[in-house]
């Protein structure tokens, strides 16, 4: 179920724009209603004001009227892994639960997949709020 995902997520790196960092990175999600959104990071001169690949497929999702995401894999360069950065996980978590499976993907593919809850342990969430 995870290769469109891992696939897509691999396309998006490669449409970042990435020159500052020269890391690009790209992410595709699933929702709930099983229709898949991408995004890639894209920066600025003015660093704050870039945004995460997960961030940019989330927008779509909302975009799109959906608002729980069920499955998400996330493309990045390098050796080592490439998992949602803290400000993003806290962003997953609003649309997810902590058994989202994240699958960590490198320019080759799957590389590892983990869990929300393996990587934001006891998260502050929607939850947490009603």
């Amino acid at each position: 179920m995870a290769e469109d995902l891992v696939t897509l997520a691999i396309a998006a790196m490669q449409r970042a724009y990435a020159p500052y960092s020269n890391f690009p990175v790209g992410a595709a999600l699933r929702a709930q209603n099983g229709a898949v959104f991408s995004g890639c990071n894209v920066e600025n001169a003015a660093y704050p004001q870039g945004w995460c690949a997960e961030t940019s497929a989330i927008a779509a999702m909302i975009m799109a009227g959906e608002t729980r995401i069920v499955e998400i894999a996330v493309a990045g360069g390098g050796a080592g892994l490439c998992t949602p950065c803290g400000g993003c996980r806290q962003r997953l978590r609003e649309f997810a639960s902590d058994d989202l499976l994240i699958h960590v993907c490198g320019p080759e593919g799957l590389r590892r997949t983990v869990t929300l809850g393996e990587l934001l342990p006891l998260s502050f969430g929607p939850d947490n709020l009603r």
